[in-house]
């Protein structure tokens, strides 16, 4: 009998049961894609080891407390914000739980009193929460960026001594898996900022989430017209959707001054609105009010909303920059509904997700056809399923997407979202670069504070051969959502930057950030594999050139520019040169 001291670390499941009722091959699926593309890489990377998997749950164990405790944060986090578009009865959340003892080894399992109380711990967490033991608490503390709550001495389940119990307070900085940031509080802009957090839907129908996230992203998108705002991005925002939060620490967290937060009640065709604006930084409510309106009039509740929070943060603001908040995407509520159910399915960034997208896009044109974002975020939908390996005939859908894509710019002439999505999908779908860079360089002459747009004018830039443009644009995107649940995105596209720049360290370093985050990048994996063989290190090259091959298994030399439309014949030879040295074959 073999003992030792170890950190255990046991997660389990919130619901299985209910969620496996409710569609069990579906649930299967993502908690597969779950344990392998989240789980598994952050237990790896901080040490440990999955001692087994327990039908909805795991067993892990790690040489220090410090790296289990922070695997557990990793996780949680990285749960909240791939989870946070799915509606709550089909969410997956887990508990955890870390102790630190005496563990019995036998074979490649693990037994004893540690497992026990680690497992104990895990049943006294809350949904997308942690549970550590006060050994655990004495060796993190002021080790780790994430704050504790004392529970005191608790009475365990088959265990004869009282345990004293700590719970994770669901306060971090940032991404922890980004520590260089997550250490760090983000430093105020040098002018007004603020956050939209979601709205809670409070109509008692899950069915009409979408309806309160549209009102926010309108909200975002109004107060982002404003020049003189600092407006952090969506998906920034909605990663503490379903959280309670302390404003303060969200200011902290997201580097603003003001925070915005309010409630949604929809019952038929009654809708109120409410919300507060507060000072993040004493916590002081500085303007709250509802709004009661009929379905018919939501844009102008949403103006009025708009309207009253600039008021609050500017009251010398002239009424003229108010009214630049005014625009309607469309006058139609029903094409509306639709815009609002197609949005929903895009941020599941899944190839189910995004068919369904096209099919509300397209009802909401067909409703309304002059529906200018409609066509936007239907031609994104294209480049979407191009650069995911979700196309089944390129030929006709490359012509549907710049059909798309020219409709949106031709309507949407004042219209951020539109025009940088066709110009996205018209750069990279369709192949026509300085075309599809105007359009974005529209859009955020329009809007500079859409993250989106940014992230978009760093990737043009790296394909037309203009890697610090890229480098500032992916950055400023990173900045406007520090907490973006497609941050991998934008360091891929500064991992390529560097790439063709020729800084391959750096290269490196970025790459394998954003394919950690994302495994299933096509991009980030092939910049791992080309700076790794050109600066010398082929074993991790020719490892990321055998993820490649799985990830997409017709990917060779001769067809790398489908992938990658790099402008300059230099940069596609230098990465051809790299993914040849790696081992990916010249032609099928």
């Amino acid at each position: 009998m073999q003992r030792r001291l170890a950190a255990v670390l046991a997660a389990d499941v919130v619901g299985y049961s209910r969620l496996m009722g409710a569609d069990e091959a579906g649930t299967l699926v993502r908690l597969k894609s779950l344990r392998r593309e989240l789980v598994q890489p952050r237990i790896t990377e901080r040490k440990g080891r999955i001692v087994k998997l327990m039908g909805d749950g795991l067993l892990a164990e790690f040489p220090s407390a410090v790296e289990a405790v922070q695997c557990a944060v990793d996780i949680q986090h990285a749960m909240t914000r791939r989870e946070t578009d799915f509606p709550d009865d089909r969410r997956i959340e887990l508990r955890i739980g870390v102790n630190l003892g005496d563990i019995i080894i036998e074979g490649s399992d693990i037994y004893g009193d540690g497992v026990n109380v680690a497992a104990r711990l895990e049943g006294l967490s809350e949904p997308g929460g942690l549970c550590i033991s006060d050994m655990v608490y004495q060796n993190v503390l002021g080790r780790l960026d994430s704050s504790f709550e004392d529970l005191g001495e608790q009475a365990l389940k088959n265990i004869k001594r009282k345990v004293h119990v700590w719970k994770w307070s669901g306060k971090f900085s940032g991404d922890p898996s980004r520590t260089a940031r997550s250490r760090t509080v983000l430093p105020l802009p040098d002018k007004p900022s603020i956050a939209v957090l979601p709205f809670t839907n409070m109509s008692g129908d899950p069915e009409q989430e979408y309806f309160a996230d549209g009102m926010v992203e309108e909200i975002i998108t109004a107060l982002s017209r404003m020049r003189w705002l600092f407006v952090i991005a969506r998906n920034s925002s909605f990663t503490y959707k379903g959280r309670a939060v302390d404003v303060r620490q969200v200011g902290r967290e997201l580097g603003v001054r003001y925070v915005l937060e309010g409630s949604v009640r929809k019952a038929g065709n009654q809708v109120r609105i409410t919300g507060q604006l507060i000072d993040a930084a004493s916590g002081v409510h500085l303007w709250a009010d509802h709004f009661d309106e009929t379905l018919e009039n939501v844009f102008d509740l949403q103006d009025q909303v708009t309207a009253s929070v600039v008021g609050a943060i500017a009251p010398t603001l002239e009424q003229a920059e108010i009214e630049r908040t005014k625009r309607k995407p469309t006058e139609s509520l029903d094409a509306y509904d639709y815009f609002l159910r197609g949005m929903a399915c895009v941020h599941r960034w899944t190839r189910e997700g995004n068919d369904e997208a096209l099919r509300h896009f397209a009802r909401a044109v067909e409703l309304d056809p002059e529906f200018a974002a409609a066509y936007g975020m239907a031609a994104r939908c294209y480049s979407q399923r191009m650069v995911s390996g979700w196309v089944d005939d390129r030929q006709r859908e490359t012509a549907e997407a710049e059909r798309l894509a020219k409709r949106a710019a031709t309507l949407g002439k004042d219209d951020a979202v539109a025009l940088s999505a066709a110009g996205m999908t018209l750069a990279y779908v369709v192949g026509d670069l300085d075309g599809g860079a105007a359009l974005i360089d529209r859009g955020l002459a329009l809007n500079p504070n859409l993250a989106l747009a940014g992230l978009f004018r760093g990737w043009v830039s790296v394909w037309l051969g203009e890697p610090e443009v890229a480098i500032e644009s992916a950055a400023r995107a990173m900045r406007l959502s520090p907490n973006d649940p497609q941050v991998y995105n934008m360091q891929a596209a500064i991992a390529s930057a560097h790439f063709i720049a020729g800084r391959y360290t750096e290269a490196s370093s970025w790459a394998e950030s954003a394919a950690r985050e994302q495994p299933n990048h096509l991009i980030a994996t092939c910049i791992v594999a080309a700076s790794g063989a050109l600066a010398g290190r082929l074993t991790e090259a020719r490892e990321a050139v055998a993820r490649l091959s799985q990830l997409e298994p017709k990917l060779r030399i001769s067809n790398l520019k489908d992938l990658v439309p790099l402008r300059r014949s230099e940069d596609l030879a230098r990465l051809a040169e790299g993914l040849r040295k790696a081992g990916l074959p010249d032609c099928l």
